[in-house]
């Protein structure tokens, strides 16, 4: 069958949305979705995901009164491509941005002292932010953008959104320190932060963006709005506005440092959320919470000590920029009072590229037919419905061409372009420790096989240069 043949059968706009035809005598209201995105948080950062040191009692709360996923897995293993699946539902092998920096287009820029380029997304490009605005849903993404590139025409307001408050790439150094800019972006205008100004540190980062979200939610107590919530907690550099809930550890300060920013996190997402039941909204609501990627900013010496002094991946092998679990596998919790049932865990296999057809079923609208995604309602009101068999897919290029792809227990990954594919079976090896690929070569084949057909050509991210 050929892709587009394929994708149109999963197209929304041929039928009325499955969440609706779940309930077919009741009225269906359109919910309101909010999805919380932590950044660079691991998969085992959380209680819920069995962390011991590190407390998160707000998010824990949402697991224990929704569903948590254990095989939901990020766009990508880096911030800017995951987000770019997040945003068009179409995986890395599709989306416009591939990596952080491309080696063509984009626009020139600057990462600390290094001339770099960035892409950005296209006007051609339909997001998540954009389908709901044509189903009658105000948008607003509060915090972290990081796919406009440097280009001030790509904006959060350029691709979906109707409200905007955060900090875009090429204003960086406008903004100021990461967790206390002087400068924000109130939709186009940049205002100052009161309390940060002549270094002061008065206003948390993660803080703001919350605060600027709860505002957001009681300017729409009666329309349905999609907020994409988009935190740098605990993304480097390790700050926080107080240790005080770790000072009694013998710990490094670096580690006391990172606990806190998670505990920042985990505060400010119960805020949240009582910010909804306090609006009435709350029974009307789905809340997504997730990561963008595995833990460790930076493959230093101190943040992999950090990450490892947590266990911030449990069971999983590797970190951010690997292709292992440990790097893709994250985080997802759904809550959704009287929708999604409590207490209840899901093995469903499904990614970000699945979060835009899954918004637009449940806002009745039609998705794109160019997606790779999949609507995930059904897995959300009963954990024992699980998405049909089908192939998940990552591309990454740093420091060389790397594949993954993930179909039912097995997953495999081509650690270098031209060399073959690594096999394992993550029924039984979920650390990723034993290459059975000589055992199963029928199986490597199915593999070889989708992915001469898995990803298009990129001008951005040209495989010779690979």
């Amino acid at each position: 069958m050929k892709r587009r043949t394929f994708l149109k059968g999963l197209s929304l706009s041929a039928a009325p949305p499955l969440f609706l035809q779940c309930t077919p005598k009741e009225t269906i209201e359109k919910p309101n979705i909010i999805f919380i995105m932590a950044d660079d948080l691991g998969y085992a950062d959380l209680g819920c995901y069995g962390q011991k040191k590190i407390k998160t009692p707000n998010i824990d709360k949402l697991a224990a009164n929704g569903m948590r996923f254990t095989q939901c897995y990020a766009g990508a293993t880096i911030c800017a491509p995951s987000r770019s699946v997040l945003m068009t539902g179409q995986h890395t092998g599709h989306t416009r941005i591939r990596g952080n920096m491309c080696k063509y287009g984009g626009t020139v820029g600057h990462k600390g002292n290094r001339e770099v380029r960035r892409m950005n997304l296209l006007k051609e490009d339909v997001t998540v932010a954009s389908v709901m605005q044509t189903a009658g849903y105000r948008t607003c993404l509060a915090g972290k953008w990081h796919i406009g590139g440097f280009n001030p025409d790509a904006g959060p307001l350029d691709r979906g959104f109707d409200e905007f408050y955060g900090a875009l790439t090429y204003s960086g150094r406008e903004h100021g320190p990461a967790y206390w800019p002087r400068k924000w972006f109130h939709n186009r205008e940049m205002v100052e932060v009161t309390g940060n100004q002549n270094g002061e540190k008065g206003y948390y980062r993660t803080d703001l963006n919350t605060d600027r979200s709860i505002s957001f939610i009681k300017k729409n107590l009666n329309r349905p709005f999609f907020l994409y919530l988009a935190y740098s907690n605990p993304h480097s550099p390790f700050d926080a506005p107080n240790t005080k809930a770790y000072d009694h550890e013998d710990w490094p300060e670096e580690e006391k440092l990172y606990a806190s920013m998670v505990d920042n996190l985990d505060r400010n997402v119960g805020k949240l959320v009582q910010a909804l039941k306090d609006s009435g909204l709350e029974k009307k609501t789905l809340v997504l919470f997730c990561s963008d990627n595995g833990p460790r900013s930076e493959p230093s010496e101190v943040q992999t000590r950090v990450s490892d002094f947590f266990d911030s991946n449990g069971p999983l092998q590797g970190y951010k920029r690997d292709l292992y679990e440990g790097g893709i596998r994250v985080p997802m919790i759904a809550y959704w009072p009287d929708k999604v049932p409590k207490d209840t865990v899901s093995d469903a296999i499904w990614y970000f590229a699945d979060v835009l057809p899954t918004a637009a079923d449940l806002a009745g609208a039609t998705a794109p037919d160019n997606i790779d995604g999949v609507s995930m309602v059904p897995s959300l009101m009963d954990p024992k419905t699980l998405p049909k068999e089908r192939y998940l897919y990552w591309e990454f290029f740093e420091g060389g061409f790397q594949q993954a792809a993930r179909w039912n227990q097995w997953k495999a990954i081509r650690p270098a372009l031209g060399k073959p594919l690594m096999l394992f079976n993550l029924d039984n090896d979920l650390g990723e420790e034993k290459n059975i690929a000589d055992q199963h070569p029928e199986i490597i084949e199915q593999f070889e096989t989708y992915l001469k057909t898995a990803r298009s050509e990129s001008e951005n991210w040209p495989l010779e240069d690979a």
